[in-house]
C-alpha cells in the first residue's frame, strides 16, 4: 500500500456554535497537543494546535451571529493533527477540499457537511473520479421541479379553447377541420396527462 506523504487542506470551512467551541476547546488537553487559544476584542477566537513535531494548524473562528465561522487551509505531515482536522470537518459538519499527496499521485477528498460526496485520483494532468456521491433525493426534487409537461399541457388546453370558440362562431366548412384539430390535440392532452 502506498505512504502518504502530506496531507493538504486546501480549504477547510467550519461552523459552530459557542457551546460547541466551548466543548471542542475543552477537548483539547486530551489530546496531548500544544495549543493556545487567544481571544480577541471583537468576540472572534483564534486556536493554534501544534503536534511538537512541527505541524500546526491555525483556526481562526470569527464570530457571525451566534456563530463561529473558521476558514482555513494547512499541510500536515504526521497523523495526528491530520486525524484532529478530519474528525472536525466530520463531527461540526463541515466544508473541505482534501489532498492525499502519494508518490507519484493524490488523491483529492471533496467533503460536504462532513461527508466525502467525491474522491478524485490525480496524476500528473490526469484525473479520475473515483467515487461520487449521488444525491437522488435532490435529483428526483429537480425533476419533478421541472414543469415542461404542465407548459405544455396549458398551451394545448389554450389552442383547444380557441378552436371551440372558432367553431361555435363558424357555422360552415370550417367545422371539419376544425374537429379533425380538436380530435388531434384531445389525443395529445390526453397522452400528456397520463
Amino acid at each position: 500500500m502506498a505512504r502518504r506523504l502530506a496531507t493538504e487542506y486546501v480549504k477547510a470551512r467550519m461552523q459552530m456554535t459557542e457551546p460547541q467551541l466551548t466543548l471542542f476547546l475543552s477537548s483539547l488537553p486530551s489530546q496531548t497537543l500544544v495549543w493556545r487559544v487567544k481571544v480577541m476584542d471583537n468576540g472572534n477566537q483564534e486556536v493554534v494546535l501544534e503536534d511538537g513535531q512541527g505541524d500546526a494548524i491555525t483556526f481562526l473562528f470569527e464570530k457571525q451571529g451566534n456563530r463561529y465561522v473558521c476558514v482555513t487551509s494547512c499541510r500536515l505531515l504526521r497523523p495526528k493533527l491530520t486525524q484532529i482536522m478530519h474528525k472536525l470537518v466530520m463531527e461540526f459538519r463541515g466544508e473541505a477540499v482534501v489532498n492525499r499527496i502519494f508518490a507519484g499521485f493524490t488523491m483529492q477528498y471533496v467533503y460536504t457537511e462532513g461527508k466525502v460526496c467525491q474522491i478524485v485520483e490525480q496524476q500528473g494532468e490526469q484525473a479520475r473520479i473515483v467515487y461520487e456521491q449521488k444525491d437522488f433525493a435532490r435529483d428526483l426534487q429537480i425533476m419533478y421541479g421541472q414543469d415542461i409537461v404542465e407548459q405544455q399541457i396549458a398551451a394545448i388546453r389554450e389552442q383547444i379553447n380557441e378552436l371551440l370558440d372558432a367553431r361555435n362562431r363558424d357555422s360552415g366548412d370550417q367545422v371539419a377541420s376544425i374537429d379533425q384539430q380538436l380530435h388531434t390535440l384531445s389525443h395529445q392532452l390526453f397522452v400528456l396527462e397520463a
